[in-house]
């Protein structure tokens, strides 16, 4: 049987969208946690490029960027596909993802900033938000797919959870439900997937370690 391998990190949404799909295909794997701060050699070996989580190993060999292993997955195990299999729907899943992946970014813009640029960051991830309502979610899907869940999904995941704690670090309210009523749904129909919430980081945790970097940026900013 083939092994698998996941060089992750506990906190990091693009390494939780590997064990999703993973999990939803029922591929079994052994899972490596990484130090970022120290990392591994076979991390530095498997990627070299971006020296970052999270890699797949299938068969000894290494597959980096979570859009990248989440499109392998899907070809190397059809079942529970993570794709529409339409060309039209397919270009259009990986258009939002592309959109999803473009703004990942905004979560650190978000709790390494203060003042100014930390406004600017607010207004960025509002823009997000608006668009994802008008234009992603319309049509009464359930999903960003429909009825089932897919890659989009997951690609937006750091919506769904990790801003709720980088609000509470930095003790703003950017994401108000009523404002936007089709991606709070969405949320409360991603969190409700058993695989969703049974593989989700610990959220006083993570306050924890974003509450310390975030004191620590801020800190070096002022010397």
């Amino acid at each position: 049987m083939a092994v698998v391998k996941l060089f992750g990190a506990w906190f990091s949404p693009y390494a939780y969208r590997v064990i999703w799909a993973l999990k939803l295909k029922g591929i079994p794997y052994e899972y490596i946690e990484e130090d970022l701060r120290n990392k591994s050699p076979l991390l530095l070996q498997y990627n070299p490029i971006h020296k970052k989580v999270p890699v797949l190993v299938h068969d000894g060999k290494p597959i980096c960027e979570s859009t990248v292993i989440l499109q392998y997955i899907d070809e190397i195990w059809p079942q529970n596909p993570l794709l529409p299999a339409d060309p039209y729907d397919r270009a259009a899943a990986l258009f939002w993802i592309k959109f999803a992946d473009d703004k990942g970014y905004l979560m650190s813009k978000l709790y390494q900033t203060d003042g100014e640029e930390q406004q600017a960051a607010v207004k960025e991830w509002l823009e997000m938000l608006e668009v994802m309502e008008e234009h992603a979610l319309i049509g009464g899907k359930k999903f960003f797919g429909g009825e089932e869940i897919n890659m989009v999904d997951m690609a937006f995941s750091f919506v769904a959870y990790w801003l709720g704690v980088i609000e509470d670090v930095v003790r703003l309210e950017i994401f108000e439900p009523h404002k936007f009523p089709l991606v709070s749904l969405w949320i409360q129909n991603f969190k409700s997937i058993p695989v969703i919430k049974e593989n989700l980081p610990d959220a006083d945790k993570m306050f924890v370690l974003l509450k310390h970097g975030r004191e620590m940026m801020l800190a070096s900013k002022s010397n």
